[in-house]
């Protein structure tokens, strides 16, 4: 049954354009073809690079946070109640009006005092901000490393041109020069076309074999370590994108989209450095940088995300292959992912553009995806209004005129 399986799974029809077989892509001539068995080394990559995680936001971040003088609040931790921690494991974090008069009567609390207890209790499970900062820093070295190395791929410089070894297009440099510096600039970067130039028939570089075993690597690795991260409100969001991502990486690499796949992450990368950065400097309380790369990066995402990957990638995905060969069932599951995750990016795009607005606006800018510490704010301002201000009305303290409000 496995070997039926198996065989279904690699059915030609299903990679491969008709009267294609894997037979036309095996190693010949000095000419290297990608292999599924090549991409078996991205799990314990993985498990490497969480590794590699663990030292660099011990040894890297961590000091870095100190030297920029990234401060934990205080928050109040919990009294130990069994009747309420029970409610919250078991049931819900957030109890309704009725969930908290119950909770009331069979712990003795006052209903005060168990709305107090869940709010701590929550506070306890939120991310510290030692923590966001570390991963923010890590994700923000990776996506910077891999984007610039996205760019090295598609533009390769060379110190030696061989004259023999130099595709047409491929090089700068004369043909009767033997011997010279010069750059090689992939013609599928400005000329989209070439992208499927002899598909799928189309030799693998050994930039292009690093460039996807890193960032596949680096996705399983995100994958496995989503449920220890920070958890955001678009936390299935994220899950779907890691997954797609996945997918797509994978899928290019069996069906030879190399090339594609290689305009893709590149595109990708391009942005996803400068989120991480605005939210280091964020956590580190430096809100005029972290505004002004934040309006960086939103342009760079609209204009990469909404206007280069859909008109221009999508375009590229959809309508050139289709002038060389019939339709089949990997062209279709390869733009069904690309949709899947233009949609995605849609939701985030929406997500910064409230943002951009709240900037505009004068206010200070935050990650709409982020799970907000009102509750956090709510204690501070309670324990500061019973400090300052005396009694609570209604549950709000009464400001004293003699006071300023804090933001």
């Amino acid at each position: 049954m496995f070997q039926t399986l198996y065989s279904y799974f690699w059915w030609e029809r299903l990679w491969l354009p008709a009267n294609l077989t894997w037979a036309d892509l095996e190693d010949r001539d000095g000419r290297v073809y990608a292999k599924a068995s090549d991409l078996y080394i991205t799990l314990p990559l993985a498990f490497l690079f969480l590794v590699i995680r663990h030292l660099f936001e011990t040894y890297v971040a961590t000091p870095l946070a100190g030297l920029l003088n990234v401060k934990e609040k205080i928050r109040l931790k919990a009294t130990p109640n069994a009747v309420l921690e029970k409610f919250y494991a078991a049931t819900t974090k957030h109890p309704k009006q009725a969930d908290v008069e119950m909770l009331s009567k069979k712990s003795g609390c006052t209903v005060r005092q168990v709305e107090r207890w869940f709010r701590r209790r929550r506070n306890q499970d939120r991310p510290s901000l030692l923590k966001k900062f570390r991963e923010a820093s890590w994700r923000f070295t990776f996506y910077l490393l891999a984007f610039i190395a996205g760019m090295a791929v598609i533009v390769d410089v060379s110190t030696v041109c061989p004259s023999g070894a130099r595709p047409r297009g491929f090089c700068s440099a004369p043909t009767h020069v033997p011997l010279s510096p010069c750059v090689l600039q992939k013609p599928w970067f400005y000329d989209l076309r070439e992208v499927w130039k002899g598909y799928p028939i189309q030799s693998m570089l050994p930039s292009q074999y690093w460039y996807y075993i890193i960032e596949l690597s680096f996705y399983w690795s995100l994958l496995f370590s989503i449920a220890s991260d920070v958890k955001r409100k678009d936390f299935k969001e994220q899950i779907i994108h890691h997954v797609a991502t996945i997918i797509l990486i994978s899928f290019s690499w069996f069906a030879n989209y190399i090339r594609a796949g290689t305009l893709i992450m590149a595109l990708h990368d391009s942005a996803d450095y400068l989120l991480e950065s605005a939210k280091m400097f964020n956590y580190a309380g430096w809100r005029n940088t972290c505004n002004n790369i934040f309006i960086v990066f939103a342009a760079v995402f609209i204009i990469t995300r909404l206007v280069i990957l859909p008109f221009w990638i999508m375009h590229c995905t959809v309508v050139y292959p289709l002038e060389l060969y019939p339709a089949f069932f990997g062209y279709y599951f390869f733009n069904f992912m690309m949709v899947v995750l233009q949609s995605l990016h849609v939701f985030w795009a929406y997500l910064i553009i409230r943002m951009a607005q709240k900037f505009i606006t004068g206010k200070v800018v935050e990650d709409e995806r982020s799970d907000r510490e009102e509750t956090d704010d709510t204690e501070e301002e309670e324990e500061a209004a019973s400090a300052k201000n005396g009694p609570l009305s209604n549950g709000h303290p009464i400001l004293n005129n003699n006071h300023r409000k804090t933001d």
